[in-house]
């Protein structure tokens, strides 16, 4: 995988209340999303934009923080973009809303320079072009955005996870060849009950790397969700020494209990590693 940014619990909190951004910033979430768009009032737009900046310089670097822009075709994606592009190595990636084709994140691309991007999926049209758009340059992860896409396609709000696994199946596996995450959107309730705890495991044991949450009493039970076992994680860990002991030593494979290990192998084990943070 390109990036190892460990998103089992993703936060997303509205850029225009600095209250619950800062609470946001002070939790134990993965990675923080300060939310330009849905989250913020037309009339608050400049003002948001204004306080995300500060506080992503502001931010003491424990956890990742991004920011989801407006949509690209919006009055405010350029001006958001320009702030996003003067914010450094404080700011993770920008999150890029509706994104529908390769270009779109090309566009983004052109705009912020360096600065690693996110592709929220949530219109028909993205989910069509999700192979390309996986592939784009600077990107490190793809986001199911369950609201819009299931308004788009008429799908009730009463829809189990289960209802949305082709959709599922069809975004990790345009992440898995193109080596970036999959992350699950969020679940349309605040609640941290049985409901959202299915949604966050059904993702998970689909191969998912994490989950959007938009309440903090959620980011336990989501980051435990897609957290590996402790023997999973000693497993991946014992996969890695082997194979840098074969490096080492000039050896063209390496073995383990007997068995070869692959870059299929490694794949997995450095992206469980991931999931808990190891390395």
């Amino acid at each position: 995988m390109q990036n190892l940014t460990r998103r089992r619990a993703v936060l997303v909190a509205p850029g225009s209340d600095e209250r619950k951004a800062l609470k946001a910033l002070q939790s134990n979430a993965d990675e923080v999303v300060l939310d330009l768009e849905d989250a913020v009032a037309p009339a608050k737009k400049a003002a948001a934009r204004d306080l995300v900046s500060r506080l992503v310089r502001e931010s003491d670097g424990s956890r990742a923080v991004s920011v989801r822009i407006n949509a690209l075709t919006t009055p405010w994606a350029a001006d958001d973009l320009a702030a996003c592009a003067e914010l450094g190595p404080s700011l993770t990636s920008i999150v890029v809303p509706k994104t529908e084709t390769h270009q779109d994140l090309q566009d983004a691309a052109d705009a912020v320079g360096t600065v690693r991007l996110q592709a929220l999926v949530e219109t028909p049209r993205g989910v069509q072009n999700i192979d390309a758009i996986s592939r784009a340059d600077h990107l490190d992860a793809v986001i199911v955005g369950y609201a819009d896409l299931g308004a788009a396609l008429g799908r009730s709000r009463a829809a189990l996870p289960e209802h949305w696994l082709v959709i599922q199946e069809a975004v990790l596996v345009a992440a898995r060849a193109a080596g970036i995450q999959a992350i699950d959107g969020p679940f349309l309730s605040i609640a941290d009950d049985d409901a959202f705890r299915h949604s966050a495991s059904w993702t998970s044991a689909l191969g998912f790397d994490g989950k959007w949450v938009i309440h903090p009493n959620q980011i336990s039970s989501g980051a435990a969700a897609f957290t590996p076992s402790n023997a999973d994680v000693e497993n991946a860990r014992r996969v890695i020494d082997a194979l840098a002991d074969a490096e080492a030593a000039g050896n063209g494979a390496a073995q383990l209990d007997g068995q070869m290990l692959d870059e299929a192998v490694a794949v997995a084990a450095r992206r469980v590693l991931a999931q808990v943070g190891g390395q």
